[in-house]
């Protein structure tokens, strides 16, 4: 069985609530459910932190799963310590943002993980969580 882990970061908790027009109504573990529905071979390990240092502990801990589906939030423009703990790990590692972070802005459109994970999804909502875990299956 492939073990994928799916971590996120920094205000993802607040999924359903916060700014529902940018990121909808649906909770994460609304969503973790149906995911875990829809891929029941796969074993699907869920993290949340909005500290960087727990966020990198935990990838560390998953350095030799099947794959890392990395959605760090605003740590994707600013962390220096996430982009090398990815550089790190031996799991390919896939950004996954749920907005199209190229049409907000301009900060937004710098990642700093980018260079060390395998590929980026951005812009398909939750529906980019299941296109990692179809790219990391298949």
């Amino acid at each position: 069985m492939k073990k994928i882990a799916i971590v996120n970061g920094v205000n993802l908790s607040e999924l359903g609530s916060r700014e529902v027009n940018v990121y909808g109504h649906t909770d994460f573990f609304s969503f973790l459910d149906l995911l875990k529905k829809r891929f029941p071979d796969i074993e699907l390990i869920y993290f949340q932190s909005n500290k960087v240092d727990e966020l990198a502990d935990f990838m560390l801990q998953q350095k030799h799963s099947d794959g890392i589906i990395l959605n760090p939030g605003a740590y994707t423009h600013t962390s220096v310590i996430l982009a090398d703990t990815i550089a790190a790990i031996s799991a390919k590692v896939l950004e996954v943002h749920i907005t199209n972070v190229y049409g907000r802005e301009n900060f937004r459109k710098n990642s700093l993980i980018a260079s060390n994970c395998c590929g980026s999804i951005c812009g398909f909502g939750l529906a980019g969580y299941e296109m990692a875990l179809f790219y990391l299956t298949s």
